[in-house]
């Protein structure tokens, strides 16, 4: 009997149908490696990262790739305590699978949940097993640049030893941009392991819609009314204070809606807003089904998108893209340079803003109320010409699947991967 290909094994907190952006572009590995032939098993948790009272099926087949979700894996964000028993819950289960299965290839991990790249990098030290891992966003530094713990600390000493390890440990480091590769750099890696790949939009579930007939403009009352939304986490490493202070100079203005829709800590702070000076303009709603992305983000005339000063390569805004998608110009709410304002300088398709100058927000939005529409329409088409030519899911996509292969030393059964030999390194 010929002896099974080797089993690629895929841990994530967070996976289809669950929203959250790190959980979609996963399930997308997840599939482009199943069709290439691989042995894809991915283990996740079962209930919905901001609403654990959403249960997923505890097994599923995803276009080849077999779906194992893991009981006690999450019992909501509502408080530390909860949050941590669930992580560490999930965590225990993710190494002792990782240590006791068979035949195992390979493992790819991202951030989610924390820690998992330090049960991985065990696991490559006992078994010998390659490890691969997608940066999302870095740690400590993300805690750091916001002030929970001070750069010197106990805490953040240990931390910094565990990233360490877990880069060390990686036979391959998947960066989102340039500023986030010169991050990982700087902790004398070994450069050849870095390649850069943003994460891409999830075009199966995105188009650009009419709005006269959106259902999602129609649901909500959005006819005639020049629309501008942050769809996303709400985060305070996204900041939104300058915007938001910025819709209540609008607050009475029939014509203007801001739409802020998502989940996240910071989403207290809009429904603060909402609830103190009560402006008749400006919608909060949660996470919007996978299925209606391209209905919610369609119904925009323009998306916003931001990024603490603090977070360039620590952090990596790719709501971008589901904008670029749909052939929207950008409202940029952070610092310069970085990889947001890279592209609106490449691409033309945007205005940016500095965090705290409100009166700036304040005439970008009487002047992009007020544009053309034919200049408009020719942003989102430059937009959407640009995430063609090199941002688009399945040429990003298969050129990871191509880097996750010859660093894992995987064999592709199936026909030579789409993108062979277009993976770019870090430099």
């Amino acid at each position: 009997m010929p002896r099974k290909s080797p089993i690629f094994l895929i841990f994530s907190q967070v996976f289809v149908p669950d929203p959250a952006s790190v959980g979609q572009h996963i399930a997308d590995v997840a599939v482009t490696m199943a069709k290439r032939g691989h042995r894809v098993r991915v283990y996740c948790a079962n209930r919905g990262f901001e609403n654990p009272s959403i249960k997923y099926a505890a097994r599923e087949d995803l276009q080849g790739a077999d779906v194992r979700r893991l009981p006690f894996s999450s019992f909501g964000k509502k408080n530390l305590l909860t949050r941590g028993l669930g992580t560490l819950s999930l965590l225990i289960q993710f190494f002792f699978i990782a240590l006791f299965t068979p035949n195992v290839g390979g493992i790819f991990f991202s951030t989610s949940p924390p820690f998992i790249g330090l049960a991985c990098a065990i696991i490559s030290i006992i078994r010998g097993t390659p490890i691969a891992y997608w940066a999302m966003d870095l740690n400590p530094d993300q805690i750091i640049a916001m002030g929970k713990i001070k750069p010197r600390s106990i805490t953040a000493r240990v931390l910094e030893a565990i990233n360490r390890l877990i880069l060390r440990r990686s036979k391959i480091i998947f960066a989102l941009d340039r500023f986030m590769a010169e991050r990982l750099k700087a902790r004398n890696i070994d450069e050849s392991k870095i390649v850069v790949i943003p994460p891409w939009p999830h075009e199966q579930h995105i188009e650009s819609l009419d709005q006269a007939t959106n259902p999602f403009r129609i649901k909500h009352n959005l006819a005639g009314k020049f629309v501008i939304m942050y769809s996303g986490n709400h985060s305070p490493a996204n900041p939104l204070k300058t915007l938001l202070e910025a819709t209540l100079r609008f607050k009475d203005d029939p014509e203007l809606r801001f739409l802020f829709i998502g989940g996240g800590h910071g989403k207290k702070e809009v429904e603060a807003l909402i609830a103190e000076h009560k402006p008749t303009n400006v919608i909060s709603l949660p996470y919007q089904p996978l299925a209606d992305l391209k209905y919610s983000l369609s119904s925009a005339d323009i998306h916003v998108v931001s990024l603490g000063d603090d977070m360039v390569g620590i952090i990596h805004p790719c709501k971008i893209y589901g904008a670029m998608s749909v052939g929207r110009p950008i409202l940029f709410f952070g610092p310069k340079p970085s990889h947001v304002s890279d592209i609106l300088n490449q691409e033309q398709i945007g205005w940016h803003i500095a965090h705290g100058d409100v009166e700036s927000a304040v005439r970008a939005i009487e002047e992009i109320r007020c544009i053309d529409k034919s200049q408009m329409t020719a942003m989102g088409d430059r937009a959407r010409t640009a995430l063609s030519q090199s941002l688009g899911q399945s040429l990003l996509c298969n050129r990871l699947c191509d880097d996750l292969e010859n660093a894992l030393g995987l064999e592709s059964s199936s026909a030579p991967p789409l993108a062979a030999g277009l993976a770019r390194r870090s430099d």
